[in-house]
């Protein structure tokens, strides 16, 4: 809990850093641009999740509407003690689950409908614990920090050059001119870089962290691993393109952006071969032995 809040600090603060330089390259007064990085930081430590939610498509969903979502999540929340998540859907035929919120007692499961059609009980159960895990352990804080930010950065970066290249600076001397050019050039190029770090302020070691917790808590290391797989599978035969906020990428279960080379250099995820391996390792160790799905 002290590492996480360490953690986030010093990320909050690296962010505040970016948020300030982007509104000063805006046109804002140094003043201005310092409150304009404390007001979205504060903004995004309150509503980080809703934003995260609306980024992936999510809608919330009652239990009629996703009963084994909420019998999976019934079952895991009574073995821990844990609060019962909120639980939304994403309609989306690229399958993959992520969770979000500032705190295990404020957190939220999304499941994309495509999942629920290729994993078996077993399957999403395991998942889902692998959810609860990254719950549990507070990486939402972080990671959904991150997914908000990195796209406020990329929004902004599109805003300023929607205002800036399309209708111009208008005013003052050409050399003026010319440094405001000179400055949207930079924020253009720089800004989706500094996206791309903001994510590898993750550490990959989380999701071998959750495979870890969520295989314990399903006590089915391998039908997390199966459903791994599958995930995997339809990432690299139907790569997301532009259709969900690449800024995402490190609260899914499966990185979805496969076919970027840039998305794989800069993946927040170990390869699901690595995973899958250690998943093996923990399975020998509790003494499961190989899946078979029922």
């Amino acid at each position: 809990m002290v590492w996480t809040f360490i953690k986030t600090t010093l990320l909050v603060g690296f962010l505040t850093g970016i948020l300030f330089v982007i509104a000063y390259l805006l046109g804002l007064s140094p003043i201005l641009a310092l409150g304009f990085a404390a007001f979205m930081n504060l903004i995004i430590y309150w509503f980080s999740d809703k934003f995260v939610l609306r980024m992936g498509g999510a809608k919330l969903v009652t239990e009629e509407e996703a009963p084994r979502v909420y019998a999976a999540l019934r079952r895991l929340t009574a073995e821990t003690g844990t609060a019962m998540p909120k639980v939304a859907l994403v309609n989306s035929p690229i399958p993959n689950a992520f969770a979000t919120g500032r705190s295990p007692n404020n957190a939220t499961v999304a499941v994309h409908t495509s999942l629920l059609s290729i994993v078996n009980d077993e399957e999403l159960e395991a998942v889902l614990a692998h959810e609860l895990t990254h719950v549990r352990n507070w990486d939402m804080l972080t990671t959904t920090i991150v997914a908000t930010v990195a796209g406020a950065i990329t929004y902004l970066a599109q805003w300023g050059w929607l205002f800036g290249g399309v209708y111009g600076y208008s005013g003052g001397s050409r050399d003026r001119q010319q440094g405001n050019i000179i400055g949207l050039l930079l924020m253009m190029i720089l800004a989706p870089i500094a996206a791309m770090l903001v994510q590898l302020a993750v550490s990959r070691t989380r999701e071998y962290s959750a495979d870890a917790g969520g295989a314990k808590l399903s006590g089915n290391p391998m039908a997390l691993a199966s459903a791994l797989e599958k995930i995997d599978a339809f990432a690299k035969q139907r790569p997301t393109r532009n259709k969900t906020n690449t800024a995402m990428s490190s609260l899914y279960i499966i990185n979805p952006f496969h076919g970027s080379f840039v998305a794989e250099i800069f993946s927040t995820h170990p390869s699901t071969q690595k995973r899958i391996a250690r998943l093996e390792q923990i399975a020998e160790r509790m003494g499961t032995g190989r899946y078979y799905p029922r």
